[in-house]
């Protein structure tokens, strides 16, 4: 098996920090509210983690592409992601179904990666990467 790359390892952190950073701001967010329960939390947990999750397996595949010929690493990520939406619609359903989740607490966190790719410019830049 080859080893995972640095640059992967390294994107991979900061999108978990940025994941965590913006869980911790939604419990407070339902805290405030008033809506806050466990069920809250094991929501986002279960979130989170699948996010960060389908980050890796995304720049996993990438890494392995990129030693591919043109046709195989677009099969190969093809491939990578339609099984990584089938991954996170899984994650959906059990989020939903399970009262052990709280529904709106499983679906904004496998948004964040969206938003932490987004503001990943602006951080580059203060820190002079």
């Amino acid at each position: 098996m080859q080893r995972i790359d640095s640059i992967v390892l390294k994107e991979t952190k900061y999108i978990a920090v940025f994941i965590i950073f913006l869980s911790v701001i939604m419990q407070i967010v339902f805290a405030l509210l008033g809506y806050w329960d466990f069920t809250v939390l094991t929501g986002n947990l279960l979130a989170a983690a699948a996010a960060i999750f389908n980050f890796l397996w995304m720049g996993i595949t990438v890494q392995k592409a990129l030693a591919k010929d043109e046709k195989d690493a677009r099969t190969a990520m093809k491939a990578s992601q339609a099984l990584r939406t089938l991954f996170l619609f899984v994650i959906l359903a059990i989020g939903v179904l399970l009262d052990f989740f709280n529904t709106i607490a499983v679906i904004v966190p496998l948004f964040f990666p969206r938003i932490a790719v987004a503001m990943r410019p602006m951080f580059d830049r203060k820190m002079g990467s």
